[in-house]
């Protein structure tokens, strides 16, 4: 019982920071290109109750931290309505990719926690300090790379979209209601760890040669 609340404790923070800043980083964005809506609605907001999904930011990343395996969540999706920015298509790319960019900044940002967690006078909340800045960079990192997969609607789905020709991009775009389903079928046959383990090491090995750690 006390590894459990302990694991919880010192994963809360970095979870809930890398799951809502994602999603308000989309909405100021958005917002930033023509398109208000994120705005008007109050989600660009550093306020965690604003974007807490019940399931998606509580539920599942608890049991994908307790249980093992790749990090998995989200939280409320920032409402976008991509007609209304300047450039629909090119802008698109800029609003998908603020979510994965919040995450490389924050992973980085607790790379710097980490490396001032180690370097410091061992103390009383160094220990705790480093361990829930590891569990930021790895929360983090899980978030970037998952999301970066090129299956709407996941945010490198709509980097894709953006960027290919438009015939090919109708034809991603199309695939839009069925990434779900093609996310569980990975997940169930095991093929979203292969995909994202080895790319996950070689960022935490990139992270920990840069800030020597």
């Amino acid at each position: 019982m006390y590894n459990f609340v302990q694991t919880l404790a010192i994963y809360a923070l970095p979870v809930l920071f890398a799951i809502t800043l994602h999603e308000a980083a989309h909405g100021f964005v958005a917002r930033h290109f023509g398109d208000p809506t994120a705005w008007q609605a109050g989600r660009i907001t550093l306020n965690p109750m604003k974007h807490i999904d019940p399931i998606g930011t509580v539920l599942i990343p608890a049991l994908t931290v307790l249980l093992g395996g790749f990090f998995f969540g989200w939280a409320k999706p920032v409402p976008v309505d991509f007609s209304r920015l300047r450039h629909p298509k090119q802008d698109m790319l800029w609003v998908a990719a603020a979510g994965p960019g919040a995450n490389l900044f924050m992973a980085l940002l607790w790379a710097l926690v980490l490396k001032l967690a180690v370097v410091m006078p061992e103390n009383l909340y160094s220990l705790p300090l480093a361990e829930m800045a590891r569990a930021g960079i790895q929360v983090n990192a899980a978030l970037m790379l998952l999301n970066l997969l090129p299956i709407p609607p996941l945010d490198g789905g709509r980097i894709a979209v953006s960027l290919l020709p438009a015939g090919l991009a109708w034809r991603l775009a199309r695939l839009e209601r069925y990434g779900l389903l093609i996310l569980v079928t990975l997940i169930f046959f095991g093929l979203l760890d292969r995909i994202l383990t080895p790319l996950l090491r070689s960022f935490l090995f990139f992270v920990k040669n840069l800030f020597a750690l």
